[in-house]
């Protein structure tokens, strides 16, 4: 579509487009202002997930592995790109995100059972929001396994990598 600068005025026109010119310019900046800035915070604010859930019993990577060999259902609720790339035998994988509800959860574990839940390790929070949910959800032995995938690899305890452990979900 052709513009009639005859039309409008040259003057107007030249006026109407630097305005948006710098409407846009400063949208871009803001944009990229704001990126730049919570991409930082987020990186030096020294985050590390709270050492206690509601309803849950925080456990060491030593602890975990006990809990491990006796049988307890561990549950991963890292990304799936961070599950693939590794985890602990056995897991079944609850994406904090998008998968980890009452009903997901009940399908992998009965709510007498002990239940192990990790993520990252202490720089992330999805194992303590699990843990907390797992308990308000009438689990009687949630495990919170603050340090995650981090402390039990950092202690060589078996990891797998792959796809997910099937489950009824």
């Amino acid at each position: 579509m052709a513009i009639n600068v005859s039309a409008i005025g040259y003057g107007r026109y030249q006026k109407n487009m630097s305005t948006s010119l710098k409407r846009i310019a400063t949208i871009v900046t803001t944009l990229i202002m704001l990126t730049v800035a919570t991409t930082g915070l987020a990186a030096s604010s020294g985050y590390r997930s709270p050492e206690q859930a509601a309803g849950a019993t925080t456990v060491s990577a030593d602890e975990a592995k006990w809990l491990f060999d006796d049988g307890a259902v561990f549950i991963d609720v890292r990304n799936p790109r961070y599950f693939a790339r590794r985890h602990i035998p056995g897991a079944h994988h609850l994406d904090m995100k998008d998968a980890f509800t009452e009903e997901a959860l009940a399908a992998v574990a009965e709510k007498d059972q002990p239940i192990v839940i990790y993520a990252s390790g202490i720089r992330c929070g999805r194992a303590h929001k699990g843990s907390r949910l797992a308990a308000s959800w009438g689990y009687k032995k949630v495990y919170y396994f603050r340090g995650g995938i981090i402390d039990w690899k950092v202690v060589k305890f078996p990891i797998v990598s792959g796809e997910m452990v099937s489950s009824k979900h």
